[in-house]
């Protein structure tokens, strides 16, 4: 099975795109670079797999779209705006208004609650100048609830299966009311059943709430359930082909 690369002109109607934008670390032969000339556009509610090995610069692009990463050349442009002339506050800022993300572990705060991690997040996104895209009441427990896990609300990471505290990353990133959600190996850490019950459980999300997904992955199944598919090798984009 085949599907189209990234997209060598920016259509006006992206969400958010890369333009020829490449990232390197260090500088003459202990340089690095992990993306290269890298040319991609998303569309808003679209859902689009970033597939590759290990090393293929899949987390790259990921922290680029989200702001994480400045380009060493080229520009990240969110709904027309470019986020690589910012400063890193700027980023962060920018990130606020609708852009999400969903690490391979959970990176849930340890000694809080399933509660208390989503009413942080919840807090963040209630500046003044934060997205309201959702359309969905931004409390802990309704967030919670959402996931699954309105039982859960005063159950410490500890005391959490690993698809449950996946489960309390999503509705973190949910508190957000994101336009685009960013996920890295979201199913690396856990078992074929739980990985599966995740994945519908995020891709359902995506359905209700419209928000654009790209998922980063080296596992082809997890890929295939993307409605576009771009791989990565070295760096570079080219076209994907899952056999």
């Amino acid at each position: 099975m085949s599907r189209a690369s990234g997209d060598a002109v920016v259509a006006p109607t992206a969400l958010i795109a890369c333009e020829h934008v490449s990232v390197s670390y260090g500088e003459g032969r202990a340089g690095v670079t992990a993306l290269d000339a890298v040319e991609l556009a998303v569309e808003p509610g679209e859902k689009l797999a970033l597939w590759g090995r290990s090393g293929s610069g899949k987390t790259t692009v990921l922290h680029a779209l989200g702001g994480l990463v400045a380009p060493s050349e080229g520009r990240v442009l969110w709904k027309g705006r470019d986020l690589s002339s910012l400063d890193a506050g700027a980023r962060g800022r920018a990130r606020a208004r609708g852009i999400a993300y969903v690490f391979q572990g959970s990176n849930l705060l340890p000694h809080f609650t399933a509660f208390e991690n989503v009413a942080f997040a919840c807090a963040v996104s209630a500046q003044p100048d934060a997205s309201t895209t959702m359309g969905v009441e931004n409390t802990p427990e309704q967030l919670l609830e959402l996931v699954g896990l309105g039982s859960k609300l005063d159950a410490l990471p500890g005391e959490l299966s690993g698809g449950e505290a996946q489960r309390v990353a999503i509705a973190r990133a949910l508190a957000q009311q994101p336009e685009l959600l960013l996920c890295d190996e979201p199913t690396g850490h856990l078992d074929s059943d739980t990985a599966e019950r995740v994945l519908d459980l995020i891709e359902g999300l995506q359905r209700e709430f419209g928000f654009a997904l790209v998922t980063a992955t080296h596992d082809a199944g997890v890929a295939a359930r993307a409605e576009r598919i771009v791989e990565l090798i070295n760096g570079r984009l080219v076209t994907a082909s899952l056999t």
